[in-house]
């Protein structure tokens, strides 16, 4: 918890718990074998993922370099399938069988309206004409050349190109990839998304001022000129319920879980046989 950055009263709070969690995981694990959820199919899955995630061959090095980082290989593969199996139990024994309605998750919404409140922002792709300054002169002081004119005249006509290509149907992000001398070409383009405030002030007032799917005219920047597409424009305020349905019914379904869960593992407590020995607390 420390190497978290976790404060003191943090871990503090998590020790009290520790006994609790345990014995919870325990109740989960026990319930898991009684309902023969075995876990073994999903964790291989989960094994093969964590194996192309550090770029390894096969299943062999993946265990081979948990040795090298000290860990045991049964003991790392043990916690992924407990984690599993947990899960599996929790969805199949709580979280199939809370139900809501429609009107429930609309109340919810509307009682946590500014929760959902958001910043206008934009999400831009670029497609950049750069300029090459000229080479100083022998004996000129270093700093910024102004553009050679045939190489700026040059820059333009190849961006007035791409305009028209894109003003008769082409699509931005293959442009992108093919004309753009920017950084973001190999990627269609995509420069991720901006708040207000947090660009400069001739491409905020550019951008800000177009819809979703439109683009600008060539914009003149220190690198060159630069088209800039709108591929998202996020209205600032309370968005409607529709636009943001799916993430007020998981942030509902979420706040109906955690006392779920807790009722469940009541009465598994209550159905088990747990000895607490003298000297420890279970907050449970």
């Amino acid at each position: 918890a420390r190497q978290h950055g976790a404060t003191m009263q943090e871990v503090s709070e998590g020790h009290k718990d520790l006994l609790r969690g345990l014995i919870d995981q325990q109740l989960w694990l026990s319930k898991g074998k009684e309902l023969d959820i075995t876990g073994e199919t999903e964790l291989v899955k989960r094994l093969n993922e964590i194996r192309k995630q550090y770029n390894l061959e096969t299943m062999e090095d993946l265990e081979k370099a948990a040795k090298e980082q000290g860990v045991s290989y049964e003991d790392f593969k043990a916690n992924i399938r407990n984690g599993i199996i947990t899960q599996l139990v929790m969805r199949q024994q709580v979280g199939e069988k809370l139900q809501f309605t429609p009107g429930e998750v609309a109340r919810y919404y509307e009682q946590h309206k500014q929760d959902y409140s958001q910043q206008e922002s934009v999400h831009l792709s670029e497609i950049l004409v750069s300029v090459a300054a000229p080479a100083p002169a022998v004996g000129a002081e270093a700093g910024a050349q102004a553009p050679d004119p045939a190489a700026l005249a040059a820059a333009k006509a190849k961006a007035d190109d791409i305009e028209a290509k894109l003003h008769a149907g082409g699509d931005f992000s293959q442009l992108a990839k093919t004309f753009s001398d920017g950084p973001t070409a190999a990627e269609g383009g995509d420069l991720g998304q901006f708040r207000r405030g947090t660009l400069a002030k001739v491409l905020e007032d550019r951008t800000f001022a177009l819809k979703s799917g439109q683009y600008t005219d060539p914009i003149r920047t220190k690198q060159g000129l630069v088209i800039l597409k709108v591929a998202q424009h996020v209205p600032g305020g309370v968005p409607e319920f529709k636009d943001v349905e799916q993430d007020v019914e998981q942030a509902y379904y979420m706040a109906r879980m955690e006392p779920a869960m807790r009722d469940y593992l009541t009465t598994m407590r209550e159905q088990a046989y747990i000895d607490i020995k003298p000297g420890f607390t279970d907050t449970g």
